[in-house]
């Protein structure tokens, strides 16, 4: 029997879902002054809004049924996914594997049979989302959003060519790391359970995802090739070269160490965190060699996170009842849309303990779960770090909600198109 604090929760979700798409609101208020701007800029922070609104279920959880219920419920969550995007964001950032992505760019732009503008667009777009399906969609997210933001996100205006790159990317992110079983948020949760390897995700998801993944940035290069040719956009991704000297390649070699580190103990809190507290004291001491650390961006993504955890896990007494009452075309079109209110990870964990289910069915749920991860930034879990970095190339510090709906909608349905290929089980 469904419990008040089920409702309670439920209720409290949609209202932080609404409050995400009320963030340009807040972020208005907040520029323009007065006693409570501090207040309003809070409420702007989407990074913030899951986690103030998992504050409140708590402190009512507390009130209703006890402090102690609400201590046992935090210690049930699984808060590993907040905590490896929090820590792959700072190391992923950093300047030595900037430039060691910037240099693999450049080499697989210079292969292209396109002019050089229009190649190292496309390959931030397609390349990078599809390399996350090895170094795990949030570091992919991390560098992605980096990139563009130094190299085209940098000019005021030009919102049009803004949004549309942010939806590909967010789509682009979602579908580019099915090509193995681990780097994907949504395949991660059920790969155990649905006995898929990584032989099977490539063989399955892999080759849609790529086709998708250049389809998409091939479109967007295409329509954004004025702006990327006429100088109006973007920089050399050498300028930098001549400002501040080269990072040297054994400085290079570590920190991808770390990021290996990271990424092969994503599943252990205690060793990644080991990684990160050693990452953290080996950048301080070659300074010289760094940008600042995202620290406090890592902070509010994994806050986001942990708030999505906590409402989340409180909903599926609604949603698990409806996946499994879906057929399998059904339940694709329907897990696409439940993608972009609630988390994509959230989702094909609930369809996991589904029982009785067809492969078939299974696919249709992961498929339905990362086609739809670029229409929300609560849809994936690497959107909020996108969100994070590229916010402040933005009209008021925000991002639209809507337009990044609106923008997400034609990727998406060419993702679609792809995952719903004639395939056999």
């Amino acid at each position: 029997m469904t419990s008040f604090m089920e409702y309670l929760a439920t209720a409290l979700f949609a209202i932080a879902i609404v409050h995400t798409f009320s963030v340009p609101v807040f972020a208005r208020l907040a520029n323009k002054g007065g006693p409570h701007a501090g207040l309003w800029h809070l409420l702007s922070e989407v990074e913030a809004v899951f986690g103030v609104w998992a504050c409140v279920l708590l402190v009512c959880m507390a009130l209703f049924t006890g402090v102690d219920d609400a201590v046992t419920y935090i210690d049930t969550r699984n808060f590993t996914e907040p905590a490896f995007v929090f820590v792959i964001m700072v190391v992923a950032a950093s300047r030595p594997i900037l430039e060691l992505v910037n240099m693999a760019i450049r080499l697989i732009a210079r292969m292209l049979p396109l002019r050089n503008e229009l190649a190292m667009f496309f390959v931030i777009m397609s390349f990078v989302p599809l390399a996350g399906s090895f170094i795990t969609e949030p570091a992919a997210m991390t560098l992605a959003a980096l990139l563009l933001r130094d190299a085209y996100f940098n000019r005021p205006g030009q919102d049009g060519f803004k949004y549309m790159t942010l939806g590909v990317l967010f789509v682009n992110i979602s579908i580019g790391g099915v090509l193995t079983a681990y780097a994907a948020p949504p395949v991660l949760m059920v790969a155990q359970t649905f006995n898929w390897d990584t032989a099977y995700m490539a063989t399955h998801f892999g080759w849609r995802a790529v086709a998708a993944v250049c389809i998409n940035a091939a479109v967007l290069t295409f329509l954004c090739r004025t702006y990327l040719l006429d100088g109006s956009i973007g920089r050399s991704q050498d300028d930098d070269a001549s400002v501040r000297p080269a990072v040297p390649w054994v400085v290079i070699a570590i920190h991808t160490i770390f990021l290996v580190g990271v990424v092969l103990s994503a599943h252990h809190p205690i060793i990644f965190l080991g990684f990160m507290m050693l990452f953290i004291g080996y950048a301080h001491a070659y300074k010289r060699h760094q940008n600042p650390l995202l620290i406090r961006e890592g902070l509010m993504v994994g806050f986001f996170l942990a708030g999505l955890v906590v409402l989340g896990g409180l909903q599926k007494w609604w949603l698990q009842d409806l996946l499994a009452g879906l057929s399998p075309t059904v339940l694709y079109w329907g897990a696409t849309a439940l993608t972009a209110v609630t988390d994509n990870a959230a989702l094909t964990y609930l369809g996991s303990l589904v029982e009785g289910t067809s492969e078939q069915w299974r696919y249709m749920l992961v498929a339905g779960a990362v086609t739809g991860g670029g229409l929300t930034v609560i849809a994936n879990a690497p959107n909020p770090a996108g969100f994070s970095i590229l916010k402040g190339s933005f009209p008021d510090g925000a991002i639209s909600p809507l337009k990044l709906l609106a923008a997400a909608i034609i990727p998406t349905l060419v993702s679609a198109f792809m995952f719903q290929l004639p395939k056999s089980f």
